[in-house]
């Protein structure tokens, strides 16, 4: 079978699945490519806003992106990666196991059937089962869900956003040792939807008695939240009146900041890795800061033909500050996952930055030289954007600046 032929019929197969339900999953691997670090990706089919898509799990050495696409879009990319990058597709269906695999002079496909018929990726019948059902008391109170438990049509984009958190949350809960989350923070807890969410999901499924406070600067926010907490009988839930800057640290396992504007997820981070959390999750926005610096210093480089227009330095901005904020992260001792998910009508797509703390501990050499490595990146990157400063290094008063 020459290469094009066997390119050819394994993306048909890919297709195939996919228009027949009949998919599984999908793994890259043996990298070839000019991306460093780049091990494996991973692709499963999922249902976002009723509209299958595929999931790309970017998996790194130190770290995970995970990029959402239209299915004609995930197999016109997975073609070009196949032929390029990757020297080895395996594609798994309900009934059978491909496997694409470039030779010295060709490409061949094996195929074998499965001795268990697997389930299929997402089935486009099935509705999602959720983490967080709709009868609690607080979600009435939170107007997301009547006094009966059904979610009002309105509150349909919010309700699926919650759960999409607390499915993220959970998973990277699952990472850490058991008996791990004893105290969470959520800092800027907003309306505490995510806040209550997190604590129900943590106390009522699994049986854990964690402390819950949510920081929020709007008084009467901190009030309508804590008459909801007393109403629902979450006893170890509170939320306080006060800004990220001045909340004082102690230990904290589990730090949150969701749409924290700006340098605002920079002192949520600084907070959590004060507290040596063992995990921390933020979703930033308005990256304002990094976006000044670059504005400001106007340095030439292979970037400048895209960020003389403004919606591209908006984005590079929001890429450079978030991936400096990831690095930071590494350095004290995180391994740093990026997390690309939907979340609501508003805000159609999010980047979640995860740091979980790692449990290994390398030779004090092996970790002065890792660290120097990060220093050294993050001047680097700095230097080629014209970047004077990051605020979240000014924070913890790293010496690459």
């Amino acid at each position: 079978m020459t290469s094009t032929t066997a390119l050819s019929r394994f993306e048909a197969l890919l297709s195939e699945s996919l228009s027949a339900g009949q998919f599984v999953k999908l793994s890259l691997g043996n990298y070839q490519g000019q991306e460093e670090a780049l091990k494996h990706i991973y692709v499963k089919q999922v249902l976002i806003k009723r509209q299958p898509m595929l999931s790309f799990n970017y998996r790194y050495k130190t770290r995970d992106i995970f990029k959402n696409h239209s299915l004609a879009e995930g197999i016109s990319l997975i073609a070009a990666l196949i032929e390029h990058d990757f020297k080895i597709a395996t594609l798994f269906t309900v009934q059978h196991e491909y496997i694409l695999e470039h030779r010295k002079n060709t490409v061949d496909i094996r195929e074998q059937a499965l001795p268990i018929k697997l389930e299929a990726s997402q089935a486009h019948n099935k509705e999602k089962k959720r983490l967080i059902k709709p009868n609690g008391s607080y979600l009435h109170e939170l107007k997301i869900a009547d006094a009966e438990g059904k979610v009002y049509k309105n509150a349909q984009d919010k309700y699926k956003q919650i759960n999409q958190y607390i499915e993220i949350l959970s998973s990277l809960i699952k990472e850490l040792p058991e008996g791990t989350i004893k105290k969470v923070v959520d800092m800027g807890a907003g309306k505490g939807y995510l806040t209550f969410a997190l604590y129900d999901y943590l106390h009522t499924q699994l049986q854990l008695e964690a402390n819950v406070v949510g920081v929020e600067y709007r008084e009467d926010l901190v009030a309508l939240c804590n008459t909801i907490a007393k109403q629902a009988g979450f006893e170890q839930l509170q939320f306080v009146q006060g800004t990220i800057e001045d909340y004082n640290v102690d230990q904290i396992n589990l730090l949150i900041a969701l749409h924290a504007c700006d340098t605002a997820t920079d002192d949520a981070i600084f907070k959590g890795i004060k507290a040596n959390a063992e995990l921390i999750v933020v979703a930033p926005c308005c990256h304002k800061q990094i976006r000044r610096e670059i504005e400001k210093h106007k340095v030439k480089n292979n970037a400048s033909f895209l960020t003389q227009y403004g919606i591209f330095l908006e984005r590079q901005a929001e890429m450079v500050t978030d991936g400096i904020r990831a690095l930071i992260l590494e350095y004290f001792g995180y391994k740093t996952k990026v997390l690309e998910f939907v979340s609501d009508a508003h805000t159609p797509k999010n980047v979640l930055v995860v740091g979980v703390k790692r449990t290994e501990k390398p030779s004090t050499k092996a970790e002065n030289e890792r660290q120097a490595e990060i220093l050294q990146k993050i001047k680097d990157t700095k230097a080629y954007f014209g970047i004077g400063y990051h605020h979240l290094e000014r924070l913890l008063a790293l010496n690459s600046y």
